[in-house]
Formats: structure tokens, C-alpha cells, sequence
């Protein structure tokens, strides 16, 4: 308990945010899953209807943001998260939401991910709050970010425009001790009121909103002046201009220096800034990604005359890719006082074996995988691959992806590449990456004549950001149970005639449909449905059964190693066995087994 009788908790940083938005109440929260954020999605998915609150998966994060976008518009709270890419997905209807506005608070949470973690790229999503004209508020720690999101909804409501607020994998995924509070009554429901000029941004509209969205980014800035979330900390001549998670290891490594922590971050606080660089000898500008904070800073130092050497990424001192490290601070040591290197730990007695990324013992993306290749024997094809677990095919032996770009570009892309290549063209997409963003792109190639194959990997779930459920598999959730959508029959609705289901456990007739899908002279797919197991394990819907090696009927071949590559298979001294807590008896292995020498057994 704290001081004054409030209970506190250790929380991760998602999980904070989840109890600042509770205590926020809003009213209506969306999302499509994506790793920083997927925590938040699936605590709402849990805990949301308790507290009066709509919480939906929607099929991408376009869709998530106007579902969003229009509770907000109509007068209640709202909250939309997504990672840093999917922005990029949700950024047509963001852009023109700030011409508008919202009437009920609205929060929009784009996860980063510096070093890409999880991800293909490491943008740096600052840059949209500049673009679209949108304040935005950045935290360190997740006590801050539970506290500050909170303040996101009330600037919203002042402001009548959404609020971006930036988390970093770091702040998403750290946990800290944060104080429980009180719940605001907030309304749930409401009436729409129609306001044609503000709402529906035809261009007559457009441009009188965007008259109107420039003055709002001067009331913005007049906040920010303001702001409580903008301080000064500590005394000295150095002075350190930083945000988000940045700030901690500032705070904990540099010593002797005066900081000013920014958490308002867009529209800067200009004048404090310039008030703050007067009397330093040396300004350091420490953020990760971009130099968001610094170019605007060289800005303010010159309209304000103040000469004073700003150090960063423009002067070389610190780097732009990848997340910071306390090391990254430490490397400061020539310009400011840094705290001594702490001694380097003993490395342990036992070197450890590295863990590259896998797809899991028993993924039936394996069996599907092999028999791509034993369909495909030696025709020339090029793989456009897709976002998901089914990324980790790019690895050996498969070699199953030549091009990967964004949530359903794999099927747009092999649109392209079927026109201007002779080789076969193969797609790869995920259920919820079909439901994603593989619609249009496959509309799109039967309206255009393309001919490639498309597999579409149904393993039952969004199994690479934590099994969250999606069109394809249905939902139960606050009262409300949804049908599942059968992705052949919308296939085939959509009008591609050659489709087939398989099994993809059963490699044989995997190969043979696949085979068949090839020789197809037009646009086919085929969808591999099978449950991942650890979604099956979690449902505790696995069966109880492994597989083993004869080792009488064994040719030591190996192609059981080389064809599934699962990790439960191991081979010592030119035998192989199989790891009996690995194994799931999928017989994945013993169906391109020559001898038949692997077997089931409970």
C-alpha cells in the first residue's frame, strides 16, 4: 500500500496501460494484435466488458482506427494501439480524423520497436504526429505511462483532437511498481450529433477543418508550455534534452547535469526549451531512432540566437539505429560525466548454445513446407512470402520466402512478380493475415488476370502475437459469440475456381494438392489448415501421444531431419531419436520417412 492507502502492484508496462485506460473509462477500445501491444489486447479481451467497456480484434488496423474514430466522434471515450507498422496500415483514416476531430476523449497508441524485436522495420512513429498535425505524449517507465495516459484523454477532450501516444518494446515490456487508482465515470453510450462541416471532409469541408486543425496545433502548443509533463530535473552547465525511455538511462548513468524530460513531445514546448539552453555551455540531445527532438532544437537555438554546441546524432556522438543501452550513455564519457562502467559479469562456466528463432516442434507449417518443395522439384519459382510465424520459412532447409514486405503483401506482391517473370510465382499468407490485408490483394488478382498460387497457412489463431482470435476461428467475448468464416467458401466466393483444403499433417496429400495447384494455369489456392499445438496445448485439446525411432528399420538417411527439420528430431553419431518432451506425435516426420521406421505411440 502507499502513503495514502492506495494499493500498488507490479506491473508490466501493457498491463499498465490497460489499468490507465480502466481508470480512464473509456468506452470503446480496438486494436489488430501486434507485438509490443499485444498484452493490452489480450487483458481487455479478458477483463474489458467487466468495466463497461467494448473491446474488439478488428481485421486490421485501418479498420480498428474508424470503428475507433466514430465512438469517438459520437461522444464517448475511446482508445485504438497498434504497433509502429500498423499505423502505416491506420494512417488513411488518422490523417483526416485530425481535420475533424473527435468529441470524446481519443487515445491512438503506436508501439515502437527500436532494434525491430518482432518486426521488419524500426521506424520511429514520432514522425506521424508531425505529418497528421496530432499532439502526442511519450512515457519512460510504465508507472508514468499508466499516469499519462490518462492526461492523454483529458488534452484530447480540451483539444477535440485524438492523441498519439508512443511506447517503446522497452516501456511496453518493462515492469514497475505502480499505484492502483480511482475509476472515472465516463459515459458509455450516446446520440450522435450531426455536424456535416466537421464530420463528412469532402473538399469544401476540408479545407475550412484545415484551417481549423492548424489553430488547434497552436492551442497544442500552448499546453505543452505548460505542461506538467515536461520538467526540469537536477542542476549543471550540461544540459540533457530527452524522452520515453531514453530519460531512464540518462537519469541513472550521467551525473552533474541538468535534464529536461519531455513527455509532451508534439508540439515541442519551444520556449521552455530555449529558456533551458540560455545559460549551458553544452546541450546533448539523447533519443533513440530519429532526431526527432534534435533537429527541431538546432531550430529553436538559432530563432533565439543562443550559441551553444548541441551534441547528438547530427554531430556523431550518438548513433540512429537501434534502441539505447546504458552503454550508449557510457559512451559519453568525452563529453559529460557518466557513471563509472559497473564490472563485467563472470561469464558462466558453460557456454550456452544460441537459440535462433524456430518454427516449433509439431507446426504444421513444416509439413507444409516440405511438400512446396517436393511439388515444386526443380521449376524455377520465386516465394512471396508475409508476416507471421510462417516468416521463419525463409530459414534452411526450407528457403521458403524470396520477398517478405508488410500484413498481406505476399499475395499483392505476387500479383506483380507473376507479370514480368516466367517463373512460377507462390504466395504465402496466414489466416489473420489473409483476413488482414490478403483479401483485396487476391481480388485484385483475379480481377487482373494474375496467375500464381497462394497457400494460405490456417493454423486456427494470430498464433505469432499470442493465439488472439480473429474471423477465421470466431469469438466469445462479453456476452457476444461470433461464427467462424470459412476461408475456402469465401475463396471461392470470391471467385477463384481451383481451391482446395488439405491437411497438412497428412504431407502426401499435401504434396499432391499442392501439385495440382501448380500445374493450375490461373490464379488456385490452397489452404493448409491444421490448430498450432501450442494453441491446442493452452486449450488443453493436445493429444497425449509422441513419436519414436526404430532403429532396426532406420537407414540413417536423415531425410526425416532434412525434410521437417523439427526440433524434437536429434541426431547423435549418425542416429537419430526423437525428443520425447518436444514430440507431439504428429507424424509429420514419419510420412517422409523412406523405411518407415517412425511410429506413434502413447
Amino acid at each position: 500500500m502507499s502513503a495514502n492507502g492506495k494499493k500498488k502492484d507490479l506491473l508490466l508496462g501493457n498491463d499498465a496501460i490497460t489499468r490507465g485506460i480502466i481508470e480512464a473509462g473509456v468506452a470503446f477500445a480496438s486494436t489488430y494484435p501486434g507485438t509490443p501491444s499485444s498484452e493490452i489486447g489480450n487483458n481487455l479481451e479478458k477483463i474489458g466488458s467487466e468495466y463497461g467497456m467494448f473491446f474488439e480484434f478488428s481485421t486490421n488496423e485501418k479498420v480498428a482506427m474508424e470503428a475507433a474514430s466514430a465512438a469517438a466522434m459520437a461522444g464517448v471515450r475511446s482508445f485504438v494501439f497498434m504497433k509502429h507498422v500498423g499505423v502505416n496500415v491506420a494512417a488513411d483514416p488518422m490523417l483526416t480524423l485530425a481535420y475533424g476531430g473527435v468529441r470524446g476523449g481519443m487515445v491512438i497508441l503506436t508501439a515502437d520497436d527500436p532494434s525491430a524485436h518482432s518486426s521488419q522495420n524500426e521506424q520511429d512513429n514520432r514522425m506521424y504526429s508531425k505529418l497528421a498535425l496530432l499532439p502526442m505524449l511519450e512515457p519512460s517507465t510504465p508507472a508514468e505511462a499508466k499516469e499519462m495516459i490518462k492526461e492523454a484523454f483529458d488534452i484530447s477532450e480540451k483539444l477535440t483532437l485524438p492523441v498519439l501516444f508512443r511506447t517503446t518494446t522497452r516501456v511496453n515490456h518493462a515492469r514497475g511498481i505502480v499505484t492502483i487508482g480511482d475509476i472515472r465515470e465516463t459515459p458509455k453510450k450516446c446520440n450522435f450529433t450531426r455536424d456535416i462541416k466537421r464530420f463528412v471532409n469532402i473538399p469544401a469541408n476540408a479545407r475550412t477543418n484545415r484551417i481549423r486543425l492548424l489553430e488547434l496545433n497552436k492551442k497544442a502548443a500552448e499546453l505543452s508550455e505548460t505542461s506538467n509533463l515536461n520538467f526540469i530535473e537536477g542542476i549543471g552547465k550540461t544540459g540533457v534534452i530527452t524522452s520515453s525511455v531514453s530519460y531512464t538511462y540518462v537519469k541513472e548513468w550521467m551525473n552533474g547535469v541538468s535534464i529536461l524530460k519531455l513527455g509532451f513531445t508534439n508540439p515541442l514546448p519551444e520556449k521552455k526549451i530555449a529558456e533551458f539552453m540560455k545559460d549551458k555551455i553544452k546541450i546533448i540531445v539523447v533519443e533513440e531512432l530519429e532526431p526527432f527532438l534534435e533537429d527541431q532544437i538546432f531550430r529553436i537555438a538559432k530563432e533565439n540566437n543562443i550559441s551553444v554546441k548541441i551534441h547528438g546524432k547530427r554531430s556523431g556522438d550518438l548513433p540512429t539505429a537501434f534502441e539505447y543501452t546504458p552503454d550508449v550513455i557510457l559512451s559519453l564519457n568525452n563529453i559529460v560525466k557518466v557513471a563509472d562502467k559497473p564490472e563485467k559479469l563472470t561469464k558462466p562456466a558453460i557456454e550456452l548454445p544460441p537459440r535462433p528463432p524456430t518454427l516449433c516442434a509439431g507446426c504444421p507449417h513444416r509439413g507444409m513446407f516440405h511438400a512446396v518443395r517436393k511439388a515444386v522439384g526443380r521449376k524455377p519459382v520465386v516465394y512471396s512470402s508475409d508476416i507471421g510465424c510462417y516468416s521463419l520459412g525463409a530459414q534452411p532447409p526450407f528457403m521458403m520466402a524470396d520477398l517478405i514486405l508488410c500484413m498481406g503483401g505476399g499475395i499483392g506482391a505476387a500479383g506483380g512478380m507473376s507479370e514480368v517473370t516466367d517463373q512460377k510465382v507462390i504466395a504465402f499468407s496466414g489466416d489473420s493475415t489473409f483476413f488482414h490485408g490478403g483479401i483485396t490483394p487476391l481480388a485484385s488478382a483475379l480481377f487482373n488476370g494474375h496467375k500464381f498460387v497462394t497457400v494460405i497457412l490456417d493454423n486456427r489463431a494470430t498464433a505469432m502475437t499470442g493465439h488472439q482470435p480473429h474471423p477465421g476461428t470466431g469469438r466469445d467475448h462479453g456476452g457476444r459469440k461470433t461464427e467462424s468464416l470459412d476461408i475456402e467458401n469465401l475463396v471461392r466466393g470470391l471467385g477463384v475456381k481451383q481451391v482446395e483444403t488439405v491437411d497438412p499433417y497428412d504431407v502426401q496429400a499435401a504434396v499432391d494438392t499442392m501439385t495440382r495447384a501448380i500445374e493450375y494455369d490461373g490464379l488456385s489456392v490452397v489452404i493448409a489448415k491444421r490448430a498450432c499445438p501450442l494453441e491446442l496445448k493452452r486449450k488443453k485439446a493436445l493429444e497425449s501421444k509422441v513419436c519414436e525411432v526404430n532403429q532396426d528399420a532406420c537407414r540413417r538417411c536423415s531425410i526425416c531431419i532434412s525434410s521437417i527439420a523439427c526440433p524434437a528430431l536429434m541426431k547423435k553419431d549418425g542416429i537419430v531419436s526423437i525428443d520425447k518432451s518436444q514430440c507431439i506425435g504428429c507424424m509429420m516426420c514419419g510420412c517422409v520417412c523412406p523405411a518407415s521406421a517412425i511410429k506413434v505411440i502413447k
